[in-house]
């Protein structure tokens, strides 16, 4: 089973599926670093050359990749934040994964980026318009959420374990 966590930038995304990856013995993939790894450059330079369109083209194709990929296997995937707004995202995720929406509100979000906002070609730009844009595509691609506000990463991956898988 793939499971794939979604949710905006802070989510915990990343540190989270470290800690299910760990846990369960399992590969984890960052969609972003396997984007990154295709095009040759970083996301940011991606995001510098090509734009946001470009970026979300290879980020498609990643994410087809993976998920025709590990299938059969199991296996955390690491969304990047605005994967959901891929078309076709929502869907294949909710046909091909276990997809688990991290949820948290603006403030614990922006709080847990302080500082952390280095390589986030989108961080600064509308940060509160473009979650409340992207919440309806979180929920859409999710078959389970999990409120993560006042959670650590790894409550929120024990609470994975146990009530999810």
């Amino acid at each position: 089973m793939l499971i794939a966590l979604t949710g905006y930038m802070g989510s915990g995304k990343s540190t989270v599926g470290a800690l299910l990856s760990d846990a369960l013995g399992c590969p984890l993939i960052d969609l972003d670093e396997v984007v990154a790894r295709k095009a040759g450059r970083s996301i940011p330079e991606i995001f510098e050359a090509d734009g946001e369109r470009g970026f979300r083209r290879l980020e498609k194709q990643a994410l087809e990749k993976t998920v025709e990929k590990y299938a059969e296997s199991t296996a955390i995937l690491s969304l990047g934040g605005g994967t959901v707004t891929v078309p076709g995202a929502v869907q294949l995720l909710q046909e091909k994964t276990l997809c688990i929406y991290l949820k948290a509100d603006t403030a614990t979000l922006q709080a847990r980026l302080e500082g952390q906002t280095e390589g986030r070609p989108l961080a600064g730009e509308n940060f509160a318009g473009r979650l409340s844009e992207r919440e309806p595509l979180y929920q859409a691609a999710a078959h389970i959420t999990l409120e993560t506000d006042g959670l650590t990463p790894s409550e929120v991956a024990d609470e994975i374990i146990i009530s999810c898988l």
